[in-house]
This record gives structure tokens, C-alpha cells and sequence, in this order.
């Protein structure tokens, strides 16, 4: 039998963004985006949330300058988006420091400028966020752009890992492995391996194959098959 809470929920929110709560005009443009509940609707989702973010949402915002970075629902903006993470951040948005650092430190959208990059993803994982908590900690452990300093960098690493994040779970297992402690890495690596997409599990399995190690053969052939598991093949 169809579960109908989603669509009862959808109504809800529905009716909510109507009547002008900013909440439930934020929460319809992403079921609206996810088709969660909902007939999805692309555009529609970019008009909701810009409603929401014009109203001072600032996740909203984050999420108006998602559908201009990705073309979900409008044409892929790579400049547009930036000026949304950046009014979002500025406004103390730790999903937003992410975003705009992403696009400052590949050139997308801005000019390229590492230095403030580094800063927006450290003033994120001062505030917990852990995918920016990850991108420190590897600006620490090359130095780049900061000095050098493998202890910082192996404690953003761990808080990462310990706050969900599949990339960050990748990096502290691989520094486990590196100072000598097997089974805690192979803990950790088992970790991201569960919660990894598609691209992060091709760069993954090419780095443990990389590696030379035999104990970590049954690792990379979970990750093998994973990958093929999700590749439908």
C-alpha cells in the first residue's frame, strides 16, 4: 500500500508557503526540487526558494545559488550562484562558506583565490560543518596556502569523520593506516566506503589499489564491488 504521509506532508507545506510562512516556503522549494511527496517541479522549486531566500532565508539562499551552480530548474550560472553562497555566508551560513569556497577555489563562477577559500572553509568547520572540517585538514596536511601542520590537520580529519562525512572518514582512515594503526584505518575506511558516491568510490579504490598494501585487498575488493553495485553492472 502507498505510504501517503510524504504527499500528506507536501499538502501541509503546501498550504503553509500560501499563506506566507518562510519555513514551509523553503521546505516546498526542496520537495518541490526532490519531488518528495510532490509532482517534482525543477523551476518551480527555483521560484519558491527564491521567494523564501528574497525573505531572508538563508538556506534558501544556499539552496537558489545550488540550482544556479547545477542547472536544476534554470540554466547553469556559475557567477549567479556565487553571488547567492556569498550573500548567505556573509550572513554566517556554514553550508554556504562550503559552496562559495568551492567555487573560489576551482575558479567557477569567480576568480580563483585559495587564500579566501581556505578561510571560508575554516570559518565553516569552526562551526561544525563537517565537508569543510575534510578540506582544512588536507590545507594543513599539504600546506597549502597555510603552514604546514599534520597534527591539525589529523584532528579536522578525525572531526569530520566523526561527524558523518564519507570524504572525511576516507582521510582520517588513510592517516591511521599511514601512522601504523591497520585496523582502526580499515574501521573508518569501511565507514566512507557505506556512505560514498559514485566518484568518490572510483578516486577511492584507485587510491587503496595505489597503495601496495595486502592487507587492504579485502577492503578494495568491497570497494570493487560497491562500485559495481552501483553502476548497475
Amino acid at each position: 500500500m502507498l505510504d501517503e504521509s510524504p504527499t500528506r506532508a507536501a499538502q501541509a507545506i503546501l498550504i503553509g508557503a500560501r499563506e506566507g510562512v518562510l519555513q514551509a516556503q523553503a521546505w516546498l522549494g526542496q520537495i518541490l526540487l526532490d519531488g518528495h511527496g510532490i509532482e517534482q517541479d525543477p523551476p518551480l522549486a527555483v521560484r519558491w526558494f527564491a521567494i523564501a531566500a528574497g525573505r531572508g532565508h538563508l538556506m534558501a539562499r544556499n539552496m537558489l545559488g545550488r540550482c544556479h551552480e547545477h542547472g536544476w530548474g534554470c540554466t547553469a550560472d556559475a557567477a549567479r550562484a556565487a553571488e547567492h553562497y556569498r550573500l548567505a555566508a556573509e550572513a554566517g551560513l556554514d553550508w554556504a562558506m562550503y559552496n562559495y569556497a568551492n567555487l573560489l577555489a576551482t575558479g567557477r563562477g569567480v576568480p580563483e583565490d585559495q587564500p579566501q577559500a581556505l578561510r571560508l572553509y575554516r570559518r565553516a568547520a569552526e562551526l561544525g560543518h563537517a565537508k569543510s572540517m575534510n578540506l582544512l585538514g588536507r590545507y594543513l596536511e599539504e600546506g597549502r596556502y597555510c603552514p604546514t601542520d599534520p597534527q591539525a590537520a589529523v584532528q579536522w580529519y578525525r572531526r569530520s569523520a566523526e561527524g558523518g562525512d564519507f570524504r572525511g572518514q576516507f582521510s582520517y582512515g588513510c592517516v591511521r593506516l599511514a601512522a601504523g594503526e591497520a585496523e582502526e584505518g580499515i574501521v573508518w575506511l569501511r565507514r566512507a566506503l557505506e556512505g560514498g558516491n559514485l566518484n568518490f568510490l572510483h578516486a577511492a579504490t584507485q587510491a587503496l589499489q595505489g597503495a601496495g598494501s595486502p592487507e587492504l585487498e579485502p577492503l578494495i575488493e568491497a570497494y570493487k564491488a560497491r562500485l559495481a553495485q552501483m553502476q548497475g553492472t
